[in-house]
């Protein structure tokens, strides 16, 4: 797999319009058009094609928390069978679906109720409620920090 650098180069000579920061993570952010990469990360480069996948792909915000799932589905896919391709990186398989588990199981754990840990239904943007037991609660962001639930009385 090419070094993070040498990809780094090839990027920003071919999307001359994007912002290329480094991070200690990997991300995108759609409002300025950077995508912040980790120089130190294993499999810098596929997670490096995978933030482009989200920009080139126009990847803006999410009101569903089952949308963020497919938008991630969608930067891989595009990451894998095409940017890999144009840009020689190759992306295995099993680190892609690692990847998307992390996302499933935030939803999954998002998802079940804190009363009954039956799979709950998404109402509103970080709340939901559960089809078991009529239990309503919200969540917080939690994509880069520890999941809360917070019982709503019913």
């Amino acid at each position: 797999m090419p070094s993070i650098h040498s990809l780094l180069t090839q990027l920003k000579r071919t999307h001359p319009t994007l912002t290329f920061e480094p991070s200690d993570s990997f991300r995108w952010s759609p409002s300025t058009q950077t995508l912040y990469f980790d120089e130190s990360a294993p499999d810098g480069a596929a997670f490096l094609l995978h933030e482009l996948g989200h920009a080139l792909l126009n990847h803006q915000e999410y009101h569903r928390d089952i949308d963020l799932i497919k938008i991630e589905r969608d930067a891989w896919s595009y990451a894998s069978n095409t940017l890999s391709v144009q840009f020689n990186v190759p992306i295995n398989d099993e680190l892609i679906q690692a990847n998307l588990d992390t996302y499933r199981d935030w939803l999954h754990t998002r998802s079940t109720c804190p009363k009954c840990h039956t799979t709950g239904l998404q109402t509103a943007p970080q709340s939901y409620q559960c089809v078991g037991c009529g239990h309503e609660w919200k969540v917080n962001e939690a994509r880069n920090c520890q999941l809360r639930r917070y019982g709503l009385a019913n």
